[in-house]
């Protein structure tokens, strides 16, 4: 998996409100950037069901600033996660976390 494909695809799916996450690489990297967009906790490396499970709650008391938050909110929302965990999981969500670029696809430099 290359991290950057799974980065763009959110990216792209919010911005264009179309499609659904497919895959746990998408989901944390979604995650990670709820996180930084809106101040949720999440451990470093929590597995798919528990972050599935905290993410769900987290939405609950959240309120999306705009279309493309809704649109994660949403893909965050209805996707559920495989079993399956790797550090490329880690990766992407570390990645989202400290996104300096959110809704950009391409990164300067």
């Amino acid at each position: 998996m290359v991290p950057s494909i799974a980065r763009q695809s959110v990216i792209i799916k919010c911005s264009m409100q179309k499609s659904v996450l497919t895959g746990n690489y998408e989901f944390y990297y979604a995650a990670g950037l709820l996180k930084k967009l809106c101040g949720v906790e999440i451990p470093e490396d929590i597995k798919p069901l528990e972050l599935e499970n905290l993410v769900s709650e987290s939405l609950k008391s959240l309120s999306p600033k705009d279309e493309k938050e809704q649109w994660l909110f949403g893909m965050l929302s209805d996707y559920k996660p495989f079993e399956e965990y790797d550090e490329q999981m880690k990766e992407l969500l570390l990645w989202g976390m400290g996104e300096e670029y959110p809704w950009s696809v391409t990164i300067p430099g």
